[in-house]
């Protein structure tokens, strides 16, 4: 499922801290996936629909060489990956065996996939770099999958970082690493962090001016009625 323009667009000037505050105050704690760190610091923050993919495992009758030709495969999930999703791969944490090297990064990349997020780890460091493609995982290792690991198959329910994602959910990844947003909270999500971002905006040229924090972050209702008339004062823009 396609991610609708103007939400794509309002959540890419969103932090995920933002979001998980936000997300926090709707009673979902458990929405940051561990581990999901940049693999290059600075890249553009990243917004997108999960296409999910699940590891298990090593079994040695299945996680060989061979099974990259098998139809359930990590390949044959890469040709099924729509234009603008971000592929969430539940690699169990595991450290020490990486899921997708450098040429599969590139097919992701030359597909239009926006962006890679795993528990896990990649190989082929530096060509994995030389593709452009956008990761979040915990770094490299030289091993091959099949090392560690065992591919079962994509579009399922996975769990990411110790986050249950659903394929079509939404993910925001950017420095502080990668967020989920349930797809049926997305629009009031998105309406909550744009308004969220925008007080913490004014908040902090209050901070920078030497207003004091307490009754300002959160702010008392004297606040409030301050940077409600801001917002009217700016035509509703913080």
């Amino acid at each position: 499922m396609s991610l609708d323009p103007a939400v794509a667009a309002a959540l890419a000037e969103v932090s995920t801290a933002t979001l998980t505050t936000v997300l926090l105050k709707k009673g979902l704690r458990n929405v940051w996936m561990r581990g999901t760190r940049p693999l290059v610091p600075g890249q553009k923050r990243v917004v997108g629909p999960a296409f999910t993919l699940r590891f298990v495992p090593a079994r040695e009758d299945l996680a060989t060489p061979e099974s990259w030709s098998s139809p359930t495969s990590t390949r044959a999930a890469i040709e099924a990956m729509p234009e603008g999703a971000v592929a969430v791969v539940d690699a169990m944490g595991v450290t020490d065996a990486g899921i997708f090297g450098d040429i599969l990064c590139a097919r992701m990349q030359k597909r239009g996939v926006a962006a890679l997020v795993t528990d896990g780890v990649v190989r082929d460091l530096a060509g994995v770099l030389g593709t452009g493609l956008k990761v979040w995982c915990q770094g490299a290792a030289a091993p091959p999958s099949v090392a560690g690991l065992t591919f079962v198959g994509w579009q399922e329910p996975v769990a990411c970082g110790g986050v249950a994602v659903f394929p079509d959910d939404v993910v925001v990844a950017d420095d502080d690493g990668a967020v989920l947003i349930p797809r049926a909270l997305l629009d009031d999500v998105v309406k909550a962090a744009v308004a969220q971002e925008r007080l913490e905006g004014w908040i902090m040229r209050e901070v920078e001016s030497g207003a004091a924090l307490p009754g300002l972050y959160p702010p008392n209702e004297a606040n409030k009625a301050r940077y409600e008339a801001f917002l009217a004062a700016n035509g509703g823009e913080g």
